[in-house]
């Protein structure tokens, strides 16, 4: 029987031993991880913790919602076995009814979903680092093979453990300018998550330095089960000929490689940042994004003030 539980009903330790044995299992969806993007998530549970799926709601001019977190690409249905497209149905059709409007983003196939109003597959570009770094660095395209060489021409040197907050600032100087909904509070959850996850063993933080001591571009990493997350990052436009991201991508290659890990590069829909993903060799596996509509003519007025306040 598939349960609703708000957050003090929850038994993380039994959650996180659901996750750790997931063989679909994802970093976002850790107890730890989930209460720092959205504190005080609730969740649907079916019997002891089989499977579970993480619901972050929040309420705003009367309508009780469901979005996707900040730093979460995906949060669906996990489980102690492989979850079919059945089961997520199962799990959807659950959702409490108090919750009016869904956007969130799972994992599974383009396959009739009809306990939500529509199905959407989004890019994700993912790269399996198995063979030997010679092998892999063979696979990357020839505009790649360029960019690094530049990058290694200017001397750029790898840096561990940079401050993640040079990173962020770094970010938020240069693309982050653009980004208006994103402010301090935004920021520092990001901040705080990394700092949460290194203390899990589940991050890596690296920088790139120039040959003048300047970090030139940066990037958090998120690591569970086989996956490698790039997660986030940060670069100095005024120096972007050193290619300091490339640089960066091939470090992490080049340190896993010949490993069971898979690097995920985390999107995207954008067709300039998935050619440079797919300059290192990274392939397509999509992952869906679901909404559901249970709003009458008031409510859906008010889900458009919503969207544009950007919840």
């Amino acid at each position: 029987m598939i349960r609703y539980l708000t957050h003090n009903q929850i038994d993380t330790q039994r959650w996180d031993e659901c996750i750790a044995h997931s063989p679909d299992g994802l970093v976002y969806v850790w107890s730890w991880y989930l209460d720092v993007v959205h504190p005080g998530w609730d969740a649907l549970v079916e019997d002891d913790y089989e499977f579970v799926m993480p619901l972050a709601g929040n309420k705003k001019f009367g309508v009780n919602y469901l979005f996707q977190p900040f730093f979460t690409q995906k949060i669906g249905v996990f489980g102690k076995k492989s979850v079919t497209d059945e089961k997520i149905e199962e799990f959807l059709k659950e959702i409490p009814g108090k919750f009016k409007f869904a956007e969130i983003n799972i994992g599974g196939t383009l396959k009739g979903f009809n306990a939500i109003n529509e199905v959407k597959a989004h890019k994700n570009i993912e790269l399996e680092i198995f063979q030997e770094y010679k092998v892999l660095a063979e696979n990357y395209n020839s505009n790649t093979k360029r960019n690094l060489a530049k990058a290694k021409k200017e001397g750029l040197q790898i840096v561990e453990n940079v401050e993640p907050s040079a990173i962020i600032e770094l970010f938020r100087k240069n693309r982050g300018k653009g980004i208006k909904h994103w402010g301090d509070k935004e920021y520092n959850r990001l901040l705080n998550l990394v700092e949460v996850a290194k203390d899990h063993k589940a991050c890596l933080v690296l920088g790139a330095q120039n040959t003048d001591n300047q970090i030139v571009a940066g990037a958090f990493f998120m690591i569970s089960h086989n996956k490698i997350i790039f997660l986030f990052s940060g670069s100095d436009e005024s120096n972007k000929e050193n290619h300091g991201l490339t640089f960066l991508l091939d470090n992490v290659i080049a340190r896993y490689s010949g490993s069971d890990y898979i690097l995920d590069f985390e999107g995207s829909d954008n067709d300039g940042l998935a050619r440079f993903y797919k300059g290192f060799g990274g392939k397509e596996n999509n992952y869906l994004g679901l909404r559901l509509n249970r709003l009458n003519k008031i409510y859906n007025f008010a889900l458009k003030v919503l969207k544009r306040n950007k919840f």
